[in-house]
């Protein structure tokens, strides 16, 4: 081989050919190697989409699965599954010489990666002209065929209601509506493996959390979460949506990229058991890491407590309950108020450099 050659020798064949796939570096160059039917093949080790290492992923039939996202590439072409073969990553010749693997880091293909057109949720943070607008989220399960009275979403369309003889734009979105995949860990993967848009968001066109993330980051400029209490804790369904923001809180750790500007979060927590104050401390603390300003007084509340669970007492009580109805109609007050001084505060906006427990940059700390 001579001094210009791009030969480089990966290691003794015995080896290498105990991993059907296995994630390499030679020179800055990431490879996915392949041993697959008695046959070595290498293509490129970086994802078109958001860069994850392939050679840490799976063999799939024909194809290398990446352990990202799930993007497919052929494991000698490194052309993408059926329908997308234009979106390809480069591949590399591979051959055998004296029971060592060779590879030519001179790629036999290139890279290239189909255009998309950019997510409408990628779009500036602009807010548009008008009134207050006001979202209000519930989040209690039930079955929508045999719908049942919720004692906290009662009193968030009592608040809704008095928000739109305010003059307010208001919008209800009652999470058990929309059809959504729970949060799939890309975060655990790597930081990086979380991205804006949610990954789930652009790879799932059936999946509906988009017109939350619409709502709370684009619409809205207040934003009411109405839950139960259950064992002691939020809704279940809650937990299911808040575990689908951490796309959005990832954005300030990783970009400085702060999505929830100038706008105002209130909570209305009701259920049979107690243990109000600790909802509704993981709520405020929660939604102020993501960037959401609190009111005075941020959340009403209503629990008969742990030793009297009357569930028939307490939906009549709420639905004939003029003091819960006011405070809901007061905590909307309190939001607008703060809403209306921070809408009209806001020119231009500041970034505040990443936040809370995650008040870093995250490219400087790596394990040694």
């Amino acid at each position: 081989m001579t001094e210009q050659s791009n030969w480089h020798k990966l290691g003794n064949v015995e080896a290498l050919k105990k991993k059907p796939l296995q994630q390499l570096e030679i020179n800055r160059t990431k490879i996915a190697l392949i041993y697959r039917n008695g046959n070595f093949t290498a293509i490129s080790g970086v994802c078109n989409h958001a860069g994850g290492p392939l050679g840490d992923g799976r063999i799939e039939g024909d194809y290398v699965v990446c352990p990202w996202h799930y993007y497919k590439f052929h494991t000698e072409t490194g052309k993408g599954e059926p329908g997308f073969e234009d979106d390809r990553v480069p591949s590399y010749p591979v051959k055998i010489e004296n029971d060592f693997v060779w590879i030519d880091l001179t790629a036999g293909t290139s890279r290239h990666k189909l255009h998309h057109p950019p997510h409408p949720l990628t779009r500036p943070l602009e807010r548009a002209p008008g009134p207050l607008r006001i979202v209000g989220i519930s989040t209690t399960v039930m079955d929508v065929r045999n719908p049942r009275v919720s004692t906290s979403e009662l009193l968030l369309e009592e608040a809704l209601k008095h928000g739109a003889e305010c003059g307010y734009e208001t919008r209800l979105q009652k999470i058990r509506e929309l059809q959504f995949r729970h949060c799939e860990g890309f975060y655990s993967k790597s930081s990086h493996a979380c991205t804006w848009p949610c990954s789930i968001t652009q790879m799932d066109t059936n999946d509906q959390l988009d017109r939350i993330y619409e709502d709370i980051i684009y619409w809205a400029d207040v934003m009411l979460i109405a839950t139960p209490i259950r064992w002691g804790s939020a809704s279940s369904l809650y937990y299911k949506m808040a575990e689908r923001f951490n796309c959005i809180q990832n954005q300030i750790t990783l970009r400085n990229n702060q999505l929830i500007r100038d706008k105002v979060a209130g909570f209305i927590i009701t259920g049979g058991q107690d243990n109000v104050q600790s909802v509704a401390g993981h709520l405020m603390g929660f939604f102020s890491e993501l960037g959401f300003h609190l009111p005075p007084f941020p959340f009403i509340a209503h629990s008969l407590g742990w030793s009297m669970e009357n569930m028939e007492h307490n939906v009549r009580y709420v639905q004939k309950s003029h003091a819960l109805a006011e405070a809901a109609k007061e905590l909307l007050d309190r939001c607008v108020d703060l809403s209306g001084a921070l809408v009209e505060a806001s020119s231009p906006y500041k970034i505040h450099h990443r936040a809370g427990r995650k008040a870093y940059d995250a490219e400087k700390h790596h394990d040694k």
